[in-house]
């Protein structure tokens, strides 16, 4: 399936993705790129290229291509690697000509979606990678930059991750607070299947076997088991076994991610995909044609 297929079929994301690339232009630049302007002229051509500076999963090749796009509309971009992709160190990843100036102009913003999008491919991947002989599956959380969760959900499934809910209006969760408010888990959830949406499944969120236990009762779908040691993730998945889907979630690392994975857990949540992940590092060489 071809990028700009991906980013249509999961988010439905074309639309918002051309005005968030056009507030993003107009970030950067202001009223014109001033030093570019005053020593390029108008007409003068150039080719850049995109390397890589370090292993890592790519992600964010057509965000780049819009980018110049939308600077030169006669651009021409050549991907040289796929969404998915593995670079390694000095590999060409793409190659722009067209107008000097859009090339100038737009090389730090396309730089930044390329390296943030890839950061978060790569560290999914890695993520995927620790538990691959295990049955379960890693997922994003709503921990996301605002106005641009869709682009880095879709690097999350770049890397070999799930979505979870893009919206709120993707799925039904019980957390905490909501509980707080609207009662025991046992009314909440048997209130929540009562209105849900035909096929919507109902998810709760437990601190504990006894809370997991009455959210069973309850006829819970999938239950999130909010930091529990591995031991009692285990001890959880004896007792929902058949029951419901389990989502681990809490203080998961690199370093403790296949110990979870080995409980039988289904889900693994993970915040840091997300909020906190580093950037890949890339760089534009620009010379004239």
């Amino acid at each position: 399936m071809k990028m700009k297929e991906v980013y249509q079929k999961l988010f439905e994301f074309e639309p918002q993705l051309d005005k968030l690339i056009e507030f993003a232009i107009k970030e950067d630049l202001g009223e014109g790129d001033i030093t570019t302007n005053i020593l390029i002229d108008e007409q003068t051509k150039a080719k850049g290229l995109i390397i890589a500076e370090e292993e890592a999963t790519i992600c964010g090749i057509y965000v780049v291509k819009k980018v110049f796009e939308k600077l030169d509309p006669q651009a021409k971009f050549k991907a040289n690697f796929d969404d998915g992709d593995e670079v390694k160190k000095e590999d060409v990843v793409a190659e722009i000509e067209g107008k000097a100036r859009a090339l100038l102009s737009g090389e730090r913003l396309a730089l930044n979606f390329l390296q943030h999008l890839s950061g978060v491919a790569t560290l999914t991947r890695k993520f995927v990678q620790e538990v691959k002989d295990t049955q379960a599956q890693i997922m994003a959380t709503r921990k996301t930059l605002p106005l641009l969760r869709g682009l880095q959900k879709y690097a999350v499934v770049v890397g070999g991750g799930l979505s979870h809910r893009l919206r709120l209006d993707d799925g039904i969760l019980i957390k905490d607070n909501h509980l707080q408010i609207a009662g025991e888990i046992k009314k909440a959830i048997k209130q929540a299947k009562a209105k849900a949406p035909e096929k919507m499944p109902v998810e709760v969120e437990v601190e504990s076997l006894e809370e997991l236990k009455q959210a069973l009762e309850a006829g819970a779908d999938i239950v999130l088991l909010d930091n529990m040691p591995a031991q009692q993730l285990k001890e959880a998945v004896k007792i929902a076994k058949g029951k419901a889907l389990l989502e681990a979630s809490g203080g998961v690392k690199l370093e403790n991610v296949k110990q979870i994975a080995q409980s039988g857990v289904d889900f693994i949540s993970v915040g840091a995909l997300t909020h906190s992940v580093p950037a890949i590092t890339f760089q534009m060489h620009i010379h004239p044609v």
